[in-house]
């Protein structure tokens, strides 16, 4: 449900006509849980891959087995019973970005820019806005980053069960459905 979501978003990055390839040791997706009412955790998801058509296509791949929690069984709690890894590994994120509004951008320059990200996962698909800084790196480099939160709804994307089994096996009051997602996205020409 965290997921990713959002995420995702990355998808804006390219700031020229060419295609760009997502520099996934240089990217990731990040969550925060919340657990009976008051108890927010960080969490990660760092297994990224994708690109962005020279068209303005981009879509971006999420390793569900790589969430990363900081609590070993909790990781294997998220990936047995909420994202259901053998069932489906993989999320998308997807998004049609108008790639002449970074065209001119030049080494050091940033943008703020907004677009619609699509996440498919679990069998679900829903379209968020999300609210991104754009920075031209070097020549061949642009790094992508949210700058607020993309607000996800775990029963959206059909991880409202899962959430009720992790609650019931940490013996939680609750964990909300609500999950605030920000990302880190580089991209290479």
């Amino acid at each position: 449900m965290k997921v990713l979501s959002l995420s995702c978003a990355a998808l804006f990055a390219a700031t020229t006509a060419s295609a760009w390839t997502l520099d996934g040791e240089a990217s990731a997706i990040g969550y925060v849980s919340i657990k009976n009412a008051d108890t927010a955790e960080p969490n990660l998801l760092p297994g990224l891959s994708g690109s962005v058509d020279e068209d303005g296509t981009a879509e971006i791949q999420i390793d569900l087995a790589t969430v990363e929690t900081y609590i070993d069984i909790r990781n294997e709690r998220m990936q047995e019973h909420l994202f259901r890894v053998a069932e489906h590994p993989v999320a998308t994120l997807t998004a049609e970005l108008d790639m002449a509004d970074y065209e001119t951008m030049a080494a050091g320059e940033t943008k703020q820019t907004e677009f619609a990200v699509t996440v498919a996962t679990n069998g679900e698909e829903r379209t968020y806005d999300a609210l991104a800084t754009v920075t031209r790196v070097g020549e061949d480099r642009v790094a992508v980053a949210s700058r607020q939160p993309v607000i996800v709804y775990a029963d959206e994307l059909g991880y409202a069960d899962g959430l009720v089994t992790l609650q019931e096996i940490a013996g939680l009051d609750s964990i909300q459905l609500a999950v605030p997602v920000n990302f880190t996205l580089v991209f290479d020409r």
